[in-house]
């Protein structure tokens, strides 16, 4: 009964079968979050084999289109990572942002940026909504939201998962909403829905779990996309095509989708957690999007594989699916895709 009570506040519901009273808990009966002893194998593995190999070149950069931007035309920004600036429905929107040095809990150790943001915080247009996917430090940066909000004089409206809200309240951020699975949050006429994916959460060594992950939906007149977050391959996307289905048009529910194709290796460590680009195609297939871009690469060096290596991997696993090659690709840092027959011109992709 105390735990359950101590809980209450991230809005625990018995009837959800993502809830327990301690926290939260994949549905699809994958073991995510590993135990100790594999993480130190993993780790003890890859400095025995010298992993991972140094890029064979650099990530691709681009200057940013900055007075485009300003016309909130749509599109999307690729500015590091899994940061991405989309506009869409008129607002500026703003997944996970990361603008730090390192993605770690201190600014001396821990991963470092390979490339500068594509765009500088100081120089983003006025941010209307930022979404959170989950609070691991390379998608939740306490510095980065700090200063967001600040620079807005709180008015940007901060969507996270069930149990971050506490979080940024600490940090003196208030224009906070959390959702659940399947939740649904409007601003100025666009849908935000809070959809599943599989993963885990954490941000020390006692909070495992206790708050919640998830990819996010959003729905404007002018841009439908998805943005996965962190996920590992899962029934997830399959679901979320068929549960919001009512939203498609020409038989695709989906005009982008901003999808993880990095982090994968090694696969007996990473493949609950992190989708490698053979998995995002077929994420690509089930989610029905006209056009997916790989994002969650190039800027941090996680796990095992070279910063360079997941867009070659993407190509081959495009290839042996049959997929059109302009169906799913990659932007350079701070390179900007927009739609067919949108004004102006548009970087090479």
């Amino acid at each position: 009964m105390l735990a359950v009570a101590a809980f209450a506040h991230h809005g625990f519901d018995a009837a959800k079968p993502q809830h327990t009273p301690e926290g939260f808990r994949n549905v699809t009966g994958a073991q995510v979050a590993k135990p100790l002893s594999w993480l130190l194998r993993w780790r003890w593995e890859a400095w025995r084999a010298g992993l991972p190999p140094a890029a064979r070149q650099p990530t691709p950069v681009v200057p940013p289109q900055l007075e485009l931007l300003q016309a909130r035309q749509p599109s999307a920004t690729w500015i590091g990572h899994a940061t991405v600036l989309v506009q869409s429905g008129g607002l500026n929107i703003l997944t996970d942002p990361v603008f730090s040095e390192r993605a770690s809990p201190v600014g001396f150790a821990g991963p470092r940026r390979s490339q500068p943001p594509g765009i500088a915080l100081a120089d983003l247009p006025p941010i209307d909504v930022v979404l959170i996917s989950h609070n691991h430090y390379d998608h939740l940066d306490q510095t980065s939201v700090v200063q967001l909000n600040a620079r807005s004089g709180g008015r940007t409206l901060f969507l996270v998962p069930l149990g971050i809200k506490a979080f940024l309240e600490r940090e003196g951020i208030t224009h906070v909403v959390e959702l659940d699975w399947w939740d649904v949050h409007r601003v100025q006429g666009v849908e935000f829905h809070f959809v599943p994916v599989q993963h885990w959460s954490a941000r020390g060594l006692d909070d495992r779990m206790e708050t919640l992950w998830g990819g996010w939906c959003v729905f404007a007149p002018d841009l439908r996309w998805y943005f996965s977050g962190d996920a590992g391959y899962s029934r997830h996307f399959a679901d979320t095509r068929e549960r919001l289905g009512a939203h498609a048009r020409d038989g695709l529910l989906f005009d982008l989708a901003l999808l993880s194709i990095g982090a994968y290796e090694p696969r007996w460590f990473m493949r609950e957690q992190h989708m490698d680009p053979a998995d995002a195609v077929q994420a690509h297939r089930d989610l029905g999007a006209r056009r997916s871009i790989g994002v969650h690469w190039g800027t941090f060096e996680l796990t095992d594989e070279a910063l360079d290596q997941p867009p070659l991997d993407l190509a081959a696993a495009r290839q042996a699916s049959g997929l059109p090659e302009e169906a799913f690709g990659v932007l350079p840092i701070g390179g900007t895709w927009r739609p067919a027959g949108a004004p102006g011109p548009a970087p090479k992709q």
